[in-house]
Order: C-alpha cells, then structure tokens, then sequence
C-alpha cells in the first residue's frame, strides 16, 4: 500500500507493508519517519493498492482517504497476530528484526472513513 501524507515535513509518498481486517487497513511504521510525523500533525491521508502491471488497460487498485489512528493494547496486540499470520517470515527472523518489529508503531486506517474507487 502506498499513503500519501501531508504535514510539516511537507508532502510525501511511502510504501508500507499491511494486513487488513475486512476493509480496515493496519500497518507498521517507526515514529521518527516522515510520513509518520505528517500524518501525526495531519491525520487525514491518501492511500493506494494495486498490483505491479506491464498492461497499463488491465490495471486495477483501491483508491482511499481516512484518518490513521495509532493502534494500542487489544487492538494493537491483535493486529500483530493478524501481520505475522500475513507474513510468517518475520516470526522467524533474528533477533535484531523482532527487537525493531517490537518497538515500531502499529496505525490503523479504518474502512468506515475510506472512499473506495
């Protein structure tokens, strides 16, 4: 999913790594990147899904908007099951990459405030 943010470090694009929860979007993100302290200022972002296609006819994606929301105790928890379910690699990754998985921030983007095109 790419989210396009806009804040006090100015617009910006970033890919990230989800998992959803029907429409509900949820992913990871350290709180020192600049998309993060936009979107922290500005909670309001842009979001995109699609494939990588060589056929410009046949592309096909979700577009959105919504206000991210930082993910906390249940809440939290359970979207770390949801992600590693998603992506079982990163359960057996080293030590450096749990430690760092442990203490990145978990948002959401939640399908109620989303437009879907």
């Amino acid at each position: 999913m790419t989210l396009a943010t806009s804040g006090p470090e100015g617009v910006w694009a970033a890919a990230v790594f989800y998992v959803n929860e029907g429409f509900d979007l949820i992913f990871l993100s350290a709180g020192h990147t600049r998309h993060v302290l936009n979107f922290t200022a500005v909670p309001h972002i842009a979001a995109t899904i699609q494939e990588d296609y060589r056929d410009w006819q046949r592309i096909k994606g979700i577009q959105l908007e919504g206000n991210v929301t930082l993910l906390t105790d249940v809440s939290r928890e359970t979207s770390i099951a949801r992600y590693l379910q998603k992506y079982p690699f990163l359960a057996q990754a080293d030590a450096k990459m749990q430690n760092a998985l442990a203490k990145v921030n978990w948002y959401l983007l939640p399908a109620r405030a989303s437009i879907f095109y």
